[in-house]
């Protein structure tokens, strides 16, 4: 936990949350929705280790406006909160992977609230993945939002609010996720990781306004190692024989766990390519580093056979869904990319 200057967006977010800090109107239950890795989890964590803070009142008087309240990060419970053993901040388990029972809900949720804060003004309980509650687990958990003590407050992080029954939701104030801007992102990860801007704009590209996944991103040697088998693929797939095919398949097959990347790696390729063709501009390129080869291959490839190309990629990706053969899809999307 680092409070909320450590977390970069969701600035409409964190502005909700010390306004209710601020002006005493915090909710019993906040559900925060967005995608995995978002911040989601950071947020909650500002959130309960400000609201616990025991200079959080000497906080508030010095503060100028609502954003200057953050957790002091020196008292007793702000450094519990750091190693997560404020007695007060209880995360919500389960031991179904899938699944967050009823017995998950009644066990660590009713059954504790009951009691009473051990050393702070309140009794925060954080859900993660809480679409994971089935539906008997949701309406063990409505009870206690319906009436809960004075003290409690319960924080429902999950990827999807719209698992939760019409009464969980009408009962919590929603926070959704937005996609922080990419330029914010770039800069960090340059700041912060010290990588070149060609690797932060890939790392960008495929984060998608997601923090956490561009973090994940730029510090992970597996994706570094599947962007440069994407890549040389590529660029000796119009030379490579029909009976290479086979190994070609093969090698993709390795990064079948990754399969969803690989094919965004290759669209991220071909969107260079066109974009090339079309414009000439380096500067929009996501693969700047590579732009030697994009405009050799632009100046192979026709506008249609891009498009055809971009096409196949999203059909194999469809088919791959649908359980279709995978060594065939592959074979028929390189058949595809070589003959455009």
């Amino acid at each position: 936990m680092a409070g909320f200057k450590a977390i970069l967006g969701h600035e409409q977010i964190i502005e909700h949350l010390q306004n209710a800090v601020t002006m005493d109107k915090v909710s019993h239950a906040y559900i925060i929705n967005g995608p995995d890795k978002s911040g989601k989890m950071m947020l909650a964590e500002a959130f309960a280790q400000t609201l616990e803070c025991e200079k959080l009142e000497d906080v508030m008087k010095n503060a100028a406006q609502p954003s200057d309240v953050e957790p002091c990060m020196e008292c007793h419970s702000c450094k519990q909160a750091m190693t997560k053993n404020q007695p007060d901040i209880i995360y919500v388990r389960h031991e179904k992977p899938n699944t967050i029972s009823v017995d998950d809900i009644r066990t660590q949720v009713n059954n504790d609230i009951v009691i009473k804060p051990y050393s702070s003004r309140y009794k925060i309980y954080m859900i993660d993945e809480a679409e994971k509650m089935n539906e008997q687990a949701q309406n063990a958990l409505l009870k206690t939002i319906e009436e809960p003590p004075a003290y409690a407050i319960l924080i429902l992080l999950t990827t999807n609010a719209a698992a939760f029954l019409p009464t969980i939701l009408s009962r919590c104030v929603t926070l959704n996720i937005k996609a922080v801007p990419d330029e914010k992102i770039r800069g960090y990860l340059m700041r912060k990781y010290q990588i070149p801007d060609y690797q932060a704009d890939v790392c960008v590209a495929f984060a998608q306004g997601n923090v956490g996944k561009a973090i994940q991103l730029a510090s992970s040697e597996e994706f570094n190692e599947l962007k440069d088998a994407v890549l040389q693929l590529i660029k000796r797939l119009r030379d490579i024989d029909l009976y290479e095919m086979t190994e070609a398949v093969k090698q993709i097959a390795t990064y079948k766990l990754s399969i969803n990347d690989y094919f965004d790696l290759m669209m991220v390729w071909y969107r260079d390519v066109l974009l090339f063709k079309a414009t000439g501009d380096v500067n929009g390129l996501i693969f700047k580093d590579e732009v030697y080869d994009i405009k050799r291959q632009a100046e192979k490839s026709s506008y249609s056979g891009i498009e055809t190309i971009l096409e196949a990629l999203r059909k194999a990706q469809i088919r791959l869904n649908a359980n279709v053969n995978f060594d065939l899809t592959m074979e028929l999307l390189l058949l595809t990319i070589k003959e455009n």
